[in-house]
């Protein structure tokens, strides 16, 4: 982990990644992944002493593509150092955090983002959504997301659910014709057409910022408001695209009980009459994002994930 930092002074050689980052980011990101992780501990240590900040300690069950560090400023608050790789995923991930100013969302407090780097408010790590029981967690998740979603501002940086998506169905037609994806074709095709028809009718449905990758893990307990969303994968499209991982959510769990097909049909039903959106879009788009994960995850040789996710596709 290395050793703590005064204020303004970095570690010899910089806080090292935990080992379910370096684990991850070296499965899915490859050589690139490999690079990154080697420049880390030296861009941390630059950015804790530009920022003046001391380290209390890394989070080893923090980000996937990313690093968390609780730390404190040189006035003693607490605050969150997270170092991410950028991609076109995250490099706009302080700018959503930025245009919601913490309505709903973790609090900016300041940011590089060449170097995927922010500081962000305290909140419990340890605690999120998934801590309490699932009527409860899905109410407050519901609340929280109606804040986020916010029509976005001129000239704003983020990508658009239809190329998105787009760019999404591509890969996935080419991954359709590897063996791993055989016995998913039908599905593939299913979600193929899903993403065709939602992205061709996107202009008849109103157009808000969005998470992105909303789900229960990704809200925290917070001091200034109960629960807060981090980690957003922003775009701007319609509200349904946004729930489609919560309508997935805690997807062992929801495999392993009686009756699971009915169960998650009857939460795609309840989260539309919820948060008021067109039943059969949330479907569709439950669909394609699951199918185009699960088939990721095959590619990547996370089987077990992969074929959960699809399961879950069959049941809508």
């Amino acid at each position: 982990m290395g050793s703590a930092a005064r204020p303004g002074q970095p570690a010899d050689d910089g806080p090292q990644p935990p080992e379910r980052l370096v684990r991850t980011v070296t499965a899915w990101e490859g050589e690139a992944g490999r690079e990154w992780l080697a420049l880390l501990p030296a861009r941390v240590a630059g950015l804790l002493a530009d920022w003046r900040l001391g380290v209390e300690r890394v989070v080893a069950a923090g980000g996937q593509i990313s690093m968390i560090v609780l730390v404190r400023d040189e006035d003693g608050e607490p605050a969150v150092l997270k170092v991410g790789m950028v991609n076109r995923e995250t490099e706009h991930e302080h700018a959503a955090l930025a245009h919601w100013g913490g309505r709903g969302a973790v609090r900016l407090l300041r940011a590089d983002p060449a170097q995927g780097a922010m500081l962000l408010e305290r909140l419990r790590a340890d605690v999120s959504l998934r801590s309490l029981a699932e009527p409860k967690a899905l109410l407050e998740a519901e609340g929280v997301l109606q804040r986020l979603w916010v029509p976005p501002a001129e000239g704003h940086p983020f990508r658009s659910v239809a190329d998105t998506t787009g760019e999404l169905a591509g890969l996935l037609r080419e991954r359709r014709e590897a063996a791993y994806a055989a016995d998913a074709a039908e599905l593939i095709d299913q979600a193929l057409a899903a993403q065709a028809e939602l992205a061709g009718s996107a202009g008849a449905v109103e157009t808000v910022l969005l998470h992105g990758d909303y789900h229960q893990g990704n809200v925290l307990a917070g001091e200034r408001m109960p629960w807060l969303a981090i980690d957003p994968k922003p775009l701007v499209g319609e509200r349904a695209f946004d729930l489609a991982w919560l309508a997935r959510d805690r997807l062992s769990t929801l495999a392993a009980q009686p009756g699971s097909r009915t169960t998650a049909r009857r939460r795609i039903a309840k989260l539309a009459d919820a948060l008021e959106v067109d039943a059969e879009r949330l479907r569709g788009w439950a669909v394609f994002r699951a199918v185009e994960a699960g088939v990721w995850y095959l590619s990547v040789g996370g089987r077990e994930d992969g074929e959960l996710l699809l399961e879950f596709a069959s049941w809508l």
